[in-house]
């Protein structure tokens, strides 16, 4: 690699980690603010809220890696059109496809780190955040034991507790339940206490009242109790193994196993292979918008307004290659042995960045055709 390789490479590296920290932090205050509000508002601790973020971040950047690396590639290229750099490549017998090759090797750098979140940290992160969103959804402490507001943990289910005490005793406690559309049960007690044991949690009331309506003929049936024990866990989420997020499967089990799969899990052969080769596609399509961030800023000839132009027309075939994916992601869903088109959009990007690095290359060969002939 030659020292202007070595040069621009740098310069992008550079720009790819100032414009990748900026976006993710972007994307991950909007998600911060949703999170914050769910999850403190249920009651969890600072502290969980930070492993949830944290455990979405890879998501956040794999989103953010396409978009930071052709802002790079796009500014490097400005900034050495600006400064005449460019230029002096050009006059010294640099081609454009010659001069293309520092883009190429950073596009490659960036499709590894693709390939690297894509396969291995983005799965493990799906894979645990599901197992955590699970055991908060279990967690009855933070979603019923709030004291002096009135709970709705699911539909036709009221519940309050006035105080708690310091060792976990709930004192007067109200508990109505209406999710029966014939009868209505209301439990209060003066104390009570809740106690886990395995996928169950029951609430143990201590002398209280439980009242029963019946809603054909408005009967109202009343019982002074001690204590009863009743089984809330209904009300904190239902048990099971769900279904794993498709994006949580990891690659070896996508390439090896689609059978069990799709026994377990339920996703198609042809789900199964567009999400596949749409993690290879997420990688190879950084090196097509590298490519295209620099080829395209090269087509413009010399103005006084700068590149805007073509940085405007970057942009738009950027818009249109994350378009043609998500078009050419159905027929691969429909039918698994369609999956060469999810890598068509590189394909298409690589092509026309080859289109413009030819076209500038004419462009270029003129004025010297044009002198000899003079």
């Amino acid at each position: 690699m030659s020292r202007y390789d070595r040069y621009v490479l740098s310069q992008l590296l550079v720009l790819f980690g100032f414009f990748s920290l900026i976006l993710v932090a972007v994307f991950w205050i909007n998600r911060a603010v949703v999170l914050f509000d769910r999850l403190i508002g249920d009651g969890q601790s600072a502290m969980v809220f930070l492993e949830f973020t944290a455990l979405s971040l890879p998501n956040l950047i794999r989103i953010v890696l396409p978009l930071a690396c052709f802002a790079s590639a796009v500014y490097v290229t400005n900034r050495l059109s600006s400064e005449s750099e460019l230029t002096v490549m050009q006059a010294t017998g640099s081609s454009p496809w010659r001069m293309a090759r520092p883009y190429a090797a950073f596009g490659l750098i960036v499709a590894v780190m693709m390939s690297i979140l894509t396969h291995v940290l983005l799965p493990a992160s799906i894979s645990q955040l599901s197992i955590r969103q699970t055991e908060v959804n279990r967690n009855v402490t933070a979603r019923l034991l709030t004291e002096g507001e009135f709970l709705h943990p699911t539909g036709g289910v009221t519940f309050f507790i006035r105080a708690i005490d310091d060792d976990g005793t709930l004192r007067d406690i109200f508990l109505s339940d209406r999710r029966n559309p014939e009868t209505t049960m209301i439990y209060t007690a003066a104390r009570a206490f809740l106690v886990s044991g395995g996928d169950k949690a029951n609430l143990i009331m201590v002398d209280g009242l439980a009242q029963r309506l019946t809603s054909d003929g408005q009967l109202l049936s009343t019982t002074n109790f001690s204590d009863l024990s009743q089984d809330i866990s209904s009300l904190v989420g239902k048990g099971g193994v769900p279904a794993r997020n498709i994006r949580a499967i990891p690659t070896p089990e996508l390439l090896f196993h689609r059978a069990e799969v799709l026994e377990r899990d339920g996703y198609s052969a042809g789900v199964q292979a567009e999400e596949l080769h749409l993690r290879v596609a997420r990688a190879t399509i950084c090196v097509a918008v590298a490519l295209i961030g620099y080829a395209t800023l090269l087509v413009g000839g010399f103005s006084r307004f700068g590149v805007w132009r073509q940085i405007g027309l970057a942009f738009a075939l950027l818009i249109v290659l994350e378009a043609l994916r998500a078009v050419f992601s159905d027929p691969v869903i429909r039918d698994a042995s369609l999956w060469p088109l999810v890598y068509l959009p590189t394909m298409i990007g690589l092509g026309i960045a080859a289109g413009f690095l030819h076209l500038s290359s004419r462009r270029r060969m003129r004025p010297r055709r044009a002198r000899v002939a003079a």
